[in-house]
């Protein structure tokens, strides 16, 4: 079969691509939750949080763990046209196959339920949305301007649609159908353009299970992730009975989630299936130098946003979810330190386990630090409720981020991490006593003393950085001379 003679995807342009989507879903909330935490409540905002806790179990087991894994092998055999059409169909038939197997499972639960049956009712769509979902076939491709194109519609179509039917504590149906439907839309868009990358493969030739194997591998640390990430969700519900502890948890993990996507999200994205393609290349050494300007990346964001976070949850949290959410600030002040814990693990996990195939290892760490987190769960959530579910999912990142980094085999070491954080470290203390020092003698919360905390403290960060010739300005002051000189 002759090879298709696509050039290769520029990571820079997609990076960008990326970068833009992230910066929408970033603006996304901060236009949105204020809105919805007035107008739902905290109670709402913990049912529909702990609705959609519920409907993550039957996702994953809708499609196992075909994304990642799809997402690997077409990036690994993406020059041959023949070969990626034919992984893509197996690999998506066997995603329909269990997702059906977990929608049959789906009714019955919902049948079971009394409390919340409408919401669930409204999820449907959600795992009939995950049945069809290919965003992993154009990661695979690094055809990030069509998946990055159709999100961003629909991120906007949602925003609009919320500001114009959702406006009292009844409308949280609204609010979930608003969800599930763009979501949906957007979904089945992403299957126009498909026939661009894929020709005719015969049925007889397609096989889908001996990808069910594989798939499982992927899976699990799926499953092991869920039981922090999820089932924190559930338990505070299961255990304190209270929903608006459940909204508590979820908007400060919204603040967490908007800085985690900042740090790392477009990033490893993109670096993850060039990093696939390099390995399938052996080619090592760009494969290291890859992951430590990565890291080294995630490290200038998340130690200045999670220095950040500490100084001015204080006067962001009232300001921007409205009276009524006090519980969020300890909640941020606990689960800051996340972003840097799960940048690295996030990272190697990303740009070494899953490109070379060491997907089951990780699997592994994940299942360690995941049970450890339902431990700490159990014995922290009765006595500190959603302050217990916080420290108990840091336990869990620490664990797993240390026994990432132990086993990565020299595509990264602890000399090289130490040489990437120490001066962020200390920029990142010298712009916290700048926003300690606000708090402390400024006790009324306003934009503008928020705004004063961020431009400043952003500002003392870069520059205190700058000052002691951190790595990453001097790359990004060399890259914008090459680039000037290049102009003239």
């Amino acid at each position: 079969m002759e090879k298709n003679k696509n050039s290769t995807p520029s990571v820079k342009k997609n990076y960008l691509l990326s970068t833009l989507y992230e910066i929408l879903c970033i603006i996304t909330p901060f236009i949105t939750a204020p809105y919805l935490a007035r107008v739902l409540g905290a109670d709402q905002i913990g049912v529909n949080s702990l609705v959609c806790s519920h409907q993550a179990y039957f996702l994953m087991f809708a499609t196992l763990g075909t994304s990642a894994y799809g997402s690997r092998e077409i990036a690994r055999n993406r020059d041959n046209i023949f070969d990626r059409s034919k992984i893509f169909w197996e690999i998506e038939l066997l995603s329909i196959f269990t997702s059906v197997i977990s929608l049959v499972f789906w009714v019955f639960f919902i049948l079971l339920r009394t409390q919340y049956r409408l919401y669930y009712i409204i999820l449907t769509i959600g795992i009939i949305n995950r049945m069809l979902e290919i965003n992993w076939f154009y990661a695979g491709m690094e055809q990030f301007k069509y998946t990055v194109t159709r999100n961003a519609i629909v991120k906007i179509t949602g925003i609009i649609l919320i500001f114009l039917f959702v406006h009292q504590k009844e409308d949280l149906y609204l609010f979930i159908l608003i969800n599930a439907a763009c979501t949906f839309l957007g979904t089945l868009s992403m299957w126009i353009p498909l026939k661009k990358f894929l020709v005719k493969v015969p049925a007889k030739e397609l096989k889908i299970f001996p990808h069910f194997k594989e798939t499982l591998i992927y899976f699990i640390p799926t499953i092991a992730t869920s039981i922090y990430q999820v089932l924190d969700k559930t338990l505070i519900g299961a255990i304190t009975h209270e929903e608006s502890q459940n909204g508590y948890y979820e908007q400060a993990n919204k603040i967490i989630t908007i800085i985690k996507v900042l740090t790392f999200g477009s990033l490893n994205t993109v670096m993850g299936s060039r990093i696939s393609y390099l390995y399938a290349k052996e080619k090592f050494d760009e494969i290291k130098d890859k992951i430590n300007k990565s890291i080294d990346f995630v490290m200038f964001i998340g130690i200045g946003c999670c220095f950040g976070l500490y100084g001015v949850a204080k006067h962001f949290v009232p300001f921007f979810f409205g009276p009524g959410y006090d519980e969020v600030i300890p909640l941020i002040y606990i689960l800051s330190p996340i972003v840097l814990i799960i940048g690295i693990s996030n990272c190697l996990g990303s740009l070494y386990y899953t490109p070379v195939g060491k997907r089951m290892q990780s699997a592994i760490y994940l299942i360690i630090g995941a049970l450890l987190n339902l431990i700490a769960n159990i014995i922290l959530i009765p006595n500190f409720k959603s302050q217990g579910a916080a420290i108990g999912s840091i336990i869990a990142e620490f664990i797993i981020t240390i026994l990432y980094f132990s086993n990565c085999k020299g595509f990264y070491t602890l000399k090289l991490f130490f040489l990437s954080i120490y001066k962020k470290i200390l920029a990142g203390l010298i712009m916290f006593l700048y926003l300690f020092l606000i708090n402390k003698y400024v006790i009324i919360s306003n934009p503008l003393i928020l705004l004063i905390q961020i431009s400043g403290g952003s500002i003392i960060y870069i520059l205190i950085l700058f000052i002691l010739k951190d790595s990453i300005l001097l790359n990004c002051k060399n890259i914008i001379i090459q680039k000037f000189s290049k102009s003239r």
